[in-house]
């Protein structure tokens, strides 16, 4: 039923955990709804240098934050606010339609986050 690659980043997941003092922190979902994806950033001159996530759900939701981790850890904000569900679907061997909105909560997740960061960046500006 899951593709190699969600399976891969379900049993082997990878930067879970949370940032202390995250630059950047975003939730998506809760725990109550059975779904929720958490989303902690830090980043250096731009650059996300390490981003870390907690998740509740089935394993493509598991898989789906994983992959996101991957795709956004050395990449700058400009890049990283580019990274859409589609992109993490297809990292993941395609999810079926009915998964599909594992990708979109991570997609979410990552945008709120680096608004965070952003909002953060901008109340420190003179």
């Amino acid at each position: 039923m899951y593709t190699p690659q969600v399976t891969d980043h379900y049993e082997n997941p990878r930067n879970v955990g949370t940032i202390a003092d995250a630059d950047g922190t975003a939730t998506v979902g809760s725990p109550a709804s059975g779904e929720m994806v958490k989303l902690t950033l830090q980043i250096t001159d731009n650059v996300v240098v390490a981003a870390k996530f907690r998740a509740f759900g089935c394993p493509t939701a598991i898989a789906s934050a994983s992959v996101l981790t991957e795709l956004i850890i050395g990449a700058g904000i400009s890049e990283a606010k580019k990274i859409t569900a589609d992109q993490l679907s297809n990292a993941l061997g395609e999810l079926p339609e009915d998964k599909q909105r594992y990708a979109d909560a991570a997609e979410k997740v990552l945008k709120n986050a680096i608004a965070d960061f952003l909002s953060k960046k901008e109340a420190r500006s003179p």
